[in-house]
């Protein structure tokens, strides 16, 4: 495997621990024998028994004795510092895009982060590292027919405030672009895709996203005061910076207390999508 040269213990420590990583070997396997990772490497038992110790006292492996090859760890989840939601939301989305039947759900103000996100779990189908075979995201988008509590123009101007028109439309060229990226991978990689939108008659406190009914991403929209440059001149505003939000994750396989906030928001999110909103048609 390696020419001349023996690997040391940390080297197959580090291919071992790349190969779990890469769910190569999955939790509960069986690593092969002592005997036959020696003929893999080219090395001395004993030099295998040492990468298999540090791989132990690292928490990947259990069962590690001389009667029988270890087993992959059951590895107890633990829970990162929230981020916001531009950097946390990518990983979750390709952590979900390799389950071979893949669901999204949202509800947000607009689709600008989750659109941004899912670049990477595209990416990676179009290089071939992930291939579901089915994509169902639904998204919930405040209806352009309801007075927004925000982004609002600081001085109101009702129906034809220029803020809510800027809203609108990157309401729905963000929807669009969403849209066709993930309904690209149909023609280029035969994956069954569906992207469906429905409008909701309030504006939404928070933005929430379910992945595949297993984990609830929540980040609260923090309002703010702020001038940006429109077509008529600066437009002075109440917005949320809804990208720089924190995004606190609750996974199912956590624990009691995760699992039934993930089944709340689930059973929230679907009430919502089958009682009071309203077919929405990007324009």
């Amino acid at each position: 495997m390696n020419g001349s040269r023996r690997l040391s213990p940390q080297e197959i420590a580090d291919i071992l621990r790349d190969r779990i990583r890469a769910g190569e070997l999955r939790a509960g396997d069986r690593l092969p024998t002592q005997a036959e990772l020696a003929d893999e490497f080219g090395v001395e038992r004993g030099t295998v028994r040492q990468a298999l110790r540090a791989l132990q006292e690292d928490g990947l492996l259990s069962n590690v004795s001389k009667g029988s090859p270890p087993r992959i760890a059951e590895v107890a989840p633990t829970r990162d510092e929230p981020q916001t939601t531009m950097v946390g939301l990518a990983p979750r989305l390709v952590e979900a895009f390799t389950a071979p039947h893949v669901r999204v759900d949202a509800a947000c103000l607009t689709a600008e982060t989750l659109m941004l996100a899912l670049g990477e779990p595209v990416r990676l189908i179009h290089e071939g590292k992930i291939r579901p075979e089915s994509i169902d995201v639904r998204i919930l988008l405040p209806s352009r027919d309801i007075n927004l509590a925000f982004p609002v123009s600081v001085e109101a101007q009702g129906a034809d405030d220029p803020v809510h028109r800027r809203w609108l439309e990157q309401r729905n060229a963000q929807g669009h672009v969403l849209r066709h990226n993930l309904q690209a991978l149909r023609s280029s990689h035969g994956i069954d895709v569906r992207v469906t939108f429905r409008a909701l008659p309030f504006t939404p406190p928070v933005k929430l996203y379910l992945l595949n009914g297993v984990e609830a991403l929540i980040a609260y929209y923090m309002i703010t005061r702020r001038e940006e440059a429109g077509d008529s001149g600066m437009l002075d505003m109440y917005d949320a910076l809804g990208s720089k939000s924190l995004l606190f994750s609750f996974e199912q396989r956590t624990g009691q207390r995760d699992a039934a906030f993930v089944e709340q928001s689930q059973k929230w999110f679907d009430a919502l999508w089958e009682t009071i909103t309203t077919d929405l048609t990007l324009s």
